[in-house]
């Protein structure tokens, strides 16, 4: 049959330093899609375990992590994860981790946020490849994020 595309799915990803996004697809077949430099993988696992797994390959729990961030910032909602200090992967969640629309974007990925329109929860984040993803959040929350983010960082350094 001519023009059907064909989507590999992938049991398992392991989050590294082309790693732009995951998000949650919510399908029959795959969980996540994840975005890197012009490739977008399909995934069985959620975007929350496909984090902590992350965590795991890095020698520490999510929870550990979420903890360590928490004692030292404050942050108990949203809180970024530093997937890996020695590789600088950081990420944040753009809504509490456990709502199904919860993405997660790569902080070293994102050039800039946009308001997608006035006063509609929605905002574009363009990424330094030049690819853009439309999320439904304001421009001022994933600002805050970008900014625990930055605090987050300086921290580590």
């Amino acid at each position: 049959m001519e023009g059907l595309l064909t989507v590999k799915i992938l049991e398992h990803y392991q989050i590294n330093e082309r790693t732009m996004a995951i998000i949650p697809a919510n399908q029959l077949n795959y969980q996540s899609i994840v975005i890197e430099a012009e490739v977008k993988l399909y995934i069985k696992k959620t975007p929350f375990e496909i984090i902590k797994r992350g965590c795991l390959e890095n020698f520490s729990s999510y929870e550990g992590r979420r903890d360590a961030v928490t004692h030292l910032t404050g942050y108990k909602r949203k809180v970024p994860i530093p997937i890996s200090v020695h590789r600088n992967i950081f990420v944040f969640p753009t809504h509490a981790v456990k709502d199904l629309d919860c993405c997660w974007i790569f902080y070293h990925h994102v050039e800039s946020i946009v308001e997608q329109k006035p006063n509609i929860k929605q905002s574009v984040i363009l990424f330094k490849d030049g690819s853009e993803f439309i999320v439904n959040v304001s421009k001022s929350e994933l600002l805050k994020q970008l900014e625990r983010t930055t605090f987050l960082l300086s921290l580590v350094r």
